[in-house]
Parts: structure tokens; sequence; C-alpha cells
């Protein structure tokens, strides 16, 4: 039977936009075509994008990776469908380190295991609310990611103590950042930067290195 690993035009956009080895590249595939066979059960991404889910998910993903290379350790909140923490592992394999993975989602939980089994990512997966765990991994990630999760005040909330401790934060987000970074600024104190992100012109990916709470008058 026919491996369904996406649409060709698509892969090869992709791969010129986030260059992966042949190694990686394969890994990513069997990804992609699990994605596919689970997606009919699970719902795992929006079916909208699954035409173009190498752009839209796995080199959205990859371009993470290459703003921080040397990290070893990193965190991905609410993982779902694998975009970007499975991605972010399978770059892993290769290179060293690992990453551990917080989904609430049970269903999702089994894909994000399955497939990190399949694709040898080093991946572990918590199924707990993030509010949960978090606290586990303070001073332990050289980073921390969360793709169209929360808005940035919650993101913010969930990841202080980690940015405090020395953790890069790198958050994809999308046409209204600067309404997100307007309302956050209110509460917050922000060390941040922004790059703009290579799948859309109109996003941007945050990458905050401190936050610090604001305190009340």
């Amino acid at each position: 039977m026919a491996v369904d690993n996406g649409d060709k035009a698509d892969r090869d956009r992709a791969l010129r936009l986030t260059p992966v080895s042949r190694e990686t590249e394969e890994r990513l595939a069997l990804l992609v075509s699990e994605l596919a066979r689970w997606q009919k059960a699970k719902n795992l991404v929006s079916s909208g994008t699954l035409a173009d889910v190498w752009t839209r998910h796995v080199a959205d993903s990859l371009q993470l990776f290459s703003l921080a290379p040397e990290a070893r350790t990193w965190l991905d909140l609410g993982s779902g469908g694998g975009f970007p923490g499975l991605v972010l592992g399978i770059c892993l394999a290769e290179t060293g380190g690992q990453i551990d993975l917080v989904e609430s989602n049970a269903r999702k939980c089994a894909f994000l295991r399955h497939a990190a089994r399949l694709t040898g990512a080093p991946v572990t997966v918590h199924a707990a609310r993030i509010e949960d765990v978090i606290g586990n991994f303070t001073g332990k990630v050289d980073v921390v990611t969360a793709r169209a999760l929360a808005p940035l005040p919650n993101l913010l909330g969930w990841c202080k103590e980690l940015l405090r401790t020395g953790t890069l934060g790198l958050f994809p987000k999308g046409q209204y950042l600067d309404a997100e970074l307007t309302e956050a600024s209110k509460y917050w104190n922000i060390q941040a930067s922004t790059v703009v992100s290579l799948t859309d012109p109109a996003a941007r990916i945050l990458m905050i290195r401190g936050a610090e709470q604001r305190v009340e008058p």
C-alpha cells in the first residue's frame, strides 16, 4: 500500500524553506504519513491544513529549531498533533537532546507516543494540564515552545519561572502579535524580539528571554 507523505510540491517547497538531512526528511515523512492515517479518527489538526501539511505544520515547526540549534533540552506546551513538538524531537534525534511534550487530551497523547516510537524521536509525553506540571521543568530546559495555544499573557503566566531561570521562549504568533504585546505589557516587563516567519510573511516568532510581572502601585 502506498504511503501518504503529503503533496510532493508542498513537501519540496517546505524543505526549500527549511532544509534538513535525508534521514530527518525520512522521519518527517513517516510522521506526516501517520498524521494522515490517524487524522481520520482523531482530528489531530485542522483538516483544511492537510493539503499543505509540509509547509503549514512541518516547516513552520522546523524553523523554531534553527533559532536555537545548540539547545538540547526542550519543552513543548499544548502539543496537540505534534507541531512543533514531534518535529523538534525528530531534529533532536539527529543532533542529540530530548523534548518533553505536555498535552491534556488523552487521544492526542496516544498519537504523540506512537509517532515518537515510530520515528525514534527522543520524546517524553506528559498527559497533564500545563499548570499541573510546568513547575517540574524550572531550571531544567533550554527552550520552551507553544504554537497556537493561548494569548501571550497566558503563556507568560505559565512560563514566568522558566524564563526567570534562563529558558528561552519561542512562540509562533500570527498577525495580531502587536495587540498581544500591547496587552501583555500592561502587566509584564518583557525582554523580547521577533523574527518573521519563513512560512507566512504576516506571522512572526516571538523570542522571549525574560519576563517579570509588573508590581501594582
